[in-house]
Parts: C-alpha cells; structure tokens; sequence
C-alpha cells in the first residue's frame, strides 16, 4: 500500500479499476438491446463494485476489514472477467483489452493485500 495516498482515489488500483469502469459502460453501449437487463447490468454493476469496494476498504480503519472489501473487489473482478469472457464468445465485443486490465488489476489488488498481510503478521 503507498503511505502517500491521502484519499482512495490517490490508489492506482483505484484509478486504474475506475478507468475500467468507464471503458466497460463504452462497450457495452453496443450490446444488444435484449441484453440491456442481461448480461449489460451484470457485466455493469460488476465493474462498478471494483473501484466502489477499493474506496469502501480503503476507508476502514481496521486492516482486516480493509482485506476484506478488497477481497470483495477481487471476487468482483473475476465475475466481471467471465462476463468479458462471455460477451466475447457471443461476439458482443472484443474484450481481449480489457481481460488484460482485469488481470493487472487482479495482481495489484493481490499485492494490495499481501502488503497488508504482512503488516497484521508483524503485531
């Protein structure tokens, strides 16, 4: 975890999930209309609870409780890759791009937490 951040989005684990978000509602402007309260909410609201967890964690004082929502935004990020994995089987999208964002978000989340494992396992 940086000591400089001051506000979550000072993160760039934040930063990069937010853009990640923005990028998803982009896409997925152009899905099929029947799948607007279908996979479009879902692949949505999964991106969103990302950064919104990442923000949420970082406000907690207890470390424990701030790996707990970032544990929350990693379980997120891995519905959201199965539904970018889906929306490119149905030919929706290529979503090659944007797995691979998920995938450096996926190891910064986990060094986020590593980081703060290490810090409980020294009191």
């Amino acid at each position: 975890m940086s000591e400089k951040a001051k506000k979550y989005n000072d993160l760039k684990v934040w930063e990069k999930s937010h853009n990640l978000v923005l990028e998803i509602h982009r896409i997925t402007k152009d899905f099929p209309k029947e799948e607007v309260y279908g996979l479009t909410s879902q692949i949505r609201r999964a991106s969103v609870s990302i950064p919104a967890n990442i923000a949420e964690g970082f406000a907690r004082s207890g470390i424990r409780d701030k790996i707990r929502f970032y544990n929350i935004a990693a379980g997120s990020l891995n519905e959201l890759s199965y539904f970018l994995l889906l929306a490119k089987d149905l030919n929706y999208a290529d979503t090659s791009k944007l797995q691979e964002i998920t995938e450096e978000i996926a190891k910064m989340l986990s060094g986020y937490v590593k980081a703060l494992q290490k810090t409980t396992s020294n009191f």
